[in-house]
């Protein structure tokens, strides 16, 4: 069974990222974020799995892929969920795309990926981690705090790893002196991915079960006012340009690059995911 895929086979028409391939150590996620998309679609995505036989088949694909080709993880089931801390399977990976010559994309929320400094530090990487705001963590219940996240992407910026902040999703109602304040509290990181939040079914139906007084607004704001594009709803793009716009400027302000995920927003940055960052 292969482990590496091509990322976005699709080719959905707002994606700008660069040719890479999507790695998954762990099916299934921790951390319980309301918003989450995989939800929709990987079947019981709240108990997180170990894949068979993961390293040999891991090992396997790598021969199969060009040296220099650009690897993604994780971009569905975060790699450091809390039981990596004892199974170290994506600290093994992370081992065999160094000795494979590979260049790697880490995306994560979870401050466990500190521990893995010594080895990220020889690798050609770049790691992303996300914060959405100080005020949405009943929307992500069992994700390390943001304050977690902020230290560790200053833990890996100090050791000379390319960091990315990943300010996604951005909520509707969330305050934008929040947002500032999270830019704020990130102004040393090399680059920031800035995405609005998008719905799916299943994820209005998770955010308007745990929160029914959001379901007017959210049903405003997207599915009459807003578009959908692909199998996900937006808000609308006037909307979206004004408050993207507004973190591009503070960015710019600050000299670090900035570019926008699947928004269909035109950036100047090298790249949308980061990954001009790694050597």
């Amino acid at each position: 069974m292969r482990v590496i895929h091509e990322f976005d086979p699709w080719k959905f028409k707002l994606c700008t990222c660069p040719k890479k391939y999507s790695l998954n150590p762990y099916t299934g996620c921790a951390h319980g974020c309301l918003y989450c998309y995989a939800a929709s679609f990987i079947p019981r995505f709240r108990e997180v799995r170990e894949k068979r036989n993961l390293l040999r088949n891991l090992e396997r694909d790598l021969n199969e892929l060009p040296r220099n080709s650009l690897i993604s993880m994780s971009n569905s089931s975060d790699p450091y969920p809390p039981i990596e801390r004892d199974r170290k399977l994506t600290r093994a990976c992370i081992k065999l795309i160094c000795d494979y010559e590979m260049r790697l994309l880490v995306i994560t929320k979870s401050d466990i990926v500190t521990r893995d400094i010594d080895l990220l530090s020889q690798t050609r990487c770049a790691v992303a981690i996300t914060v959405t705001g100080f005020s949405t963590r009943v929307f992500e219940p069992r994700a390390p705090s943001p304050e977690k996240r902020i230290e560790a992407l200053r833990r890996l910026h100090e050791a000379g790893i390319p960091t990315i902040l990943r300010l996604d999703p951005i909520m509707p109602w969330i305050k934008e002196e929040e947002i500032f304040k999270v830019l704020e509290k990130c102004s040393f990181v090399d680059h920031v991915v800035a995405s609005t939040l998008k719905l799916k079914p299943h994820s209005f139906k998770e955010i308007t079960t745990a929160f029914p007084r959001l379901k007017a607004e959210l049903i405003r704001l997207y599915f009459v006012e807003g578009e959908k594009i692909g199998a996900s709803w937006y808000l609308p793009k006037s909307m979206r340009v004004e408050l993207l716009r507004k973190v591009e400027s503070w960015c710019k302000a600050h000299g670090i690059s900035v570019a926008f995920c699947r928004e269909g927003i035109d950036f100047k940055a090298k790249s949308c995911d980061g990954s001009h960052l790694i050597r």
